[in-house]
């Protein structure tokens, strides 16, 4: 790296080999070997300088806080910023969680970049000392997952669901990875990668570990086919991932919104104690704080069809809809233009089956 840096025949001709005259030559040695020692110094400082500040560390330091709740005596989740993924954030906008037992910690997804998932690391380590056995992935958005980067090290198996295979033989990845290394550096770099999982899941699928009794419940095709919830059977926790959203409007995306919906019946019925969804507060009232989710995609799907039944354009059925209802819910700027226009299609997908 130094020759790259110093090779003198980047600049021309060789310092000792300027003069051709031999005196003069000797005459100059002292002032060349002053000046080639300073040449020296320069390109030392240079590349420490680099090499301390300007190469990319794996895990970066995080400047927004990352602060650790305590839900029962088990149970710990950890709530990101209510708007969108932003270099304000650093990419911190997702929940994640942890429960640790008698055997061991199991993690419930783990942030939005590498370098979260190192101080949610930081966070374990903080409450216990106790080895990560398992890493639950509700399912491969960036802003949930990035952060196994900094668990894979850890002997931790990783679990999500099968179809997330699906996904991850697609191009999507890797344009996504590309994309948040331009808007989340230096928190994502180019030592940033995607982090399959270890094991996959097909069904509901149950284990103890520690006294604890944990339940896997696949919920897609919902948010995303691979939708996967984790409920904490003697704690009464359920860790909903993005099936729900707490005080921020939902991301629908690609999302099939029927499923979302009969999803979100099924997690009704299953009357948790405390549900964490992939965004905002922790819920004590499930029923109640399930409503921001249900009613807005209930009102998409309602606006959006009858648009579509009436053949309007999708301009033509955004500006006739009144969204003073939601308009002032955190993140509503940023998400509801895009989670209207998705509906829009679904709606006429749905519309196209139906014939």
């Amino acid at each position: 790296m130094f020759g790259g840096i110093h090779d003198p025949a980047n600049g021309g001709t060789r310092p000792d080999s300027a003069a051709t005259d031999a005196g003069e030559g000797c005459a100059r040695r002292p002032r060349l070997r002053v000046l080639l020692w300073l040449g020296w110094f320069v390109v030392a400082m240079l590349a420490a300088l680099f090499l301390g500040h300007g190469r990319a560390a794996e895990f970066e330091p995080v400047g927004v806080r990352v602060e650790a709740r305590k839900l029962t005596a088990r149970t710990w989740f950890v709530q990101g910023d209510l708007g969108m993924v932003s270099r304000a954030n650093e990419g911190f906008n997702s929940n994640a969680a942890f429960v640790v037992t008698d055997e061991g910690v199991v993690v419930f997804d783990t942030l939005g970049t590498p370098a979260l998932g190192a101080e949610l690391l930081r966070m374990i380590r903080r409450v216990t000392d106790r080895p990560i056995r398992h890493v639950v992935v509700s399912h491969y958005h960036a802003d949930h997952f990035y952060g196994l980067q900094a668990f894979a090290a850890t002997g931790a198996e990783i679990w999500a669901h099968r179809l997330v295979l699906d996904y991850l033989a697609t191009e999507a990845p890797a344009a996504r990875l590309a994309e948040r290394r331009e808007s989340l550096a230096p928190w994502v770099n180019e030592l940033s990668r995607v982090v399959p999982p270890t094991r996959l899941i097909d069904g509901e699928t149950a284990f103890r570990l520690g006294g604890v009794t944990f339940r896997l419940v696949p919920a897609g095709p919902a948010h995303t086919p691979e939708d996967l919830m984790m409920l904490v059977e003697e704690e009464g926790v359920l860790f909903a991932g993005d099936l729900v959203f707490a005080g921020r409007i939902p991301f629908v995306g690609d999302a099939d919104s029927r499923a979302w919906l009969e999803a979100l019946d099924r997690l009704d019925r299953r009357s948790p104690r405390i549900v964490v969804g992939g965004h905002g507060p922790a819920s004590f009232d499930a029923h109640r704080d399930l409503m921001l989710t249900r009613d807005y995609l209930r009102f998409l799907r309602r606006e959006m069809a009858a648009a579509v039944a009436e053949m309007l354009s999708f301009d033509e059925a955004y500006a006739r809809v009144d969204w003073s209802r939601f308009r002032d819910i955190p993140a509503f700027a940023a998400a509801n233009r895009r989670n209207a226009y998705n509906t829009f299609l679904l709606m006429e997908r749905e519309a196209l089956g139906a014939k």
